[in-house]
């Protein structure tokens, strides 16, 4: 908890009773609005469909100044992500590259400078369409476009730009074409281009050995094989991968990305909402050996949403085997205490006794005691014991202690008037 000192929070009281004065001055002076503050409506636009791998297609584009006062120039950008790329790029544009960052996909970036009178409410497109590839690895990808009066700049972490080779062009008055009179964000404009393309989801499973009670680490993977990347919805997992344990272990610790649903079954994700073609996530895992249970499997499969684009099913799910080596017996439980003397908390233990992702602790519950030596648990395991009762009656001693001491000190200080 963030704690604020009194003279510090005085000086803030003070100086929100300045600016709330301050506002009040503002508030009765007349508002003037500024009218000639350049805004822009994009003409309406559909998802463009059906494209081809390898093939160029037109990005018509067309937009209305809504303001009042004429424009001596204007920027028209056209922003694509990685399954996308610029081609025949005018002179009077420069590209730029951005790579991926802050949980968004890579893009090419193309800004248009027209240095031309734009008049208000009146129908304006380039002369010649803006043309885009869809690359080998097009599947699902995004297109932004954006008119401005004024350059906003590339982004912080563009490369240098790239100036287009084709010849220059100029924007021409469609008077044909009824004016837009609404637009997104003041001229801002998102749709989607979907190209005719297929991406391969694959799962591989792994084999457990050792004794029991050992501890062994379990690795399992997703890959997109390809040939096209996977751009999902924004802050969503690009696949669901289900990983279920064989009977008789208990995971100690699951991977970051894995969400537990059950006992031995957990939901993995991605690390963003998108996966690269031959990329993918590689799932780790600790797993305790706790009894040998004959013919015992687990698996590793895809749930979640349908994947049209996915065309080869016989990879979609993969087997995880379990081979305990040795006679196979569980581990025999510790003699009872033959005294009848109940055991002091310090001696008090509990063993682990199933498959199940939960395990007894003692102490402060960082730790068990099976297998091959203490263990620190993280992940799913659930702690229990009296760990917790120790501290709790510390606390409680201390709290004592400070009653008795303020006591004694209101004594004296009464002593001493």
């Amino acid at each position: 908890m963030v704690q604020i000192r009194t003279g510090r929070r005085t000086f803030r009281q003070t100086t929100g009773a300045v600016g709330a004065v301050a506002l009040l001055a503002l508030g009765a002076a007349p508002a003037v609005a500024d009218d000639a503050t350049p805004e822009f409506a994009f003409g309406a636009f559909d998802p463009i469909k059906g494209v081809k791998t390898g093939s160029t297609f037109e990005v018509p584009a067309t937009f209305t100044s809504t303001g009042t006062e004429p424009l001596d120039k204007v920027f028209l950008s056209y922003e694509v992500t990685r399954g996308l790329s610029h081609t025949d790029l005018p002179s009077n544009c420069l590209r730029y590259e951005v790579p991926s960052y802050d949980e968004a996909p890579s893009k090419s970036q193309a800004v248009c400078e027209f240095d031309q009178t734009v008049k208000p409410g009146v129908v304006y497109a380039p002369e010649k369409a803006l043309t885009l590839k869809a690359t080998s690895h097009a599947l699902e990808d995004r297109l932004r476009m954006v008119v401005e009066a004024e350059d906003a700049g590339p982004d912080e972490n563009a490369s240098e730009p790239v100036r287009g080779t084709a010849p220059a062009v100029k924007l021409v008055e469609r008077p044909d074409q009824t004016p837009a009179t609404d637009g997104e964000e003041y001229g801002v404009v998102d749709t989607t281009v979907s190209t005719e393309n297929t991406a391969d989801f694959q799962v591989t499973g792994a084999q457990l050995t050792g004794k029991v009670g050992d501890t062994v680490h379990l690795k399992v993977a997703f890959t997109n094989a390809g040939p096209a990347w996977v751009l999902g919805n924004r802050d969503t997992s690009a696949a669901d991968v289900r990983v279920k344990l064989p009977a008789g272990t208990t995971v100690t610790k699951a991977d970051g990305f894995c969400d537990k649903l059950a006992t031995g079954s957990y939901s993995c994700g991605t690390s963003q909402s998108w996966v690269d073609e031959g990329h993918g996530e590689t799932y780790d895992f600790t797993v305790r050996i706790d009894k040998k249970v004959d013919g015992a499997k687990g698996s590793v499969a895809f749930a979640g949403p349908a994947r049209p684009f996915d065309k080869v099913a016989s990879n979609d799910t993969a087997a995880i085997g379990l081979d305990v080596t040795g006679s196979g017996a569980s581990p025999a439980p510790s003699a009872s205490p033959t005294s009848s003397a109940a055991p002091t908390p310090s001696a008090a233990s509990a063993s682990p006794t199933g498959g199940s992702d939960a395990s007894a602790t003692t102490g402060g519950g960082s730790s068990t005691t099976g297998g091959s030596g203490a263990t620190t648990l993280t992940g799913d395991l659930a702690s229990t014991g009296s760990g917790s009762v120790l501290p709790l009656a510390g606390a409680a001693v201390a709290v004592v202690g400070l009653g008795a001491g303020a006591v004694l000190l209101a004594r004296r200080r009464a002593a001493q008037k």
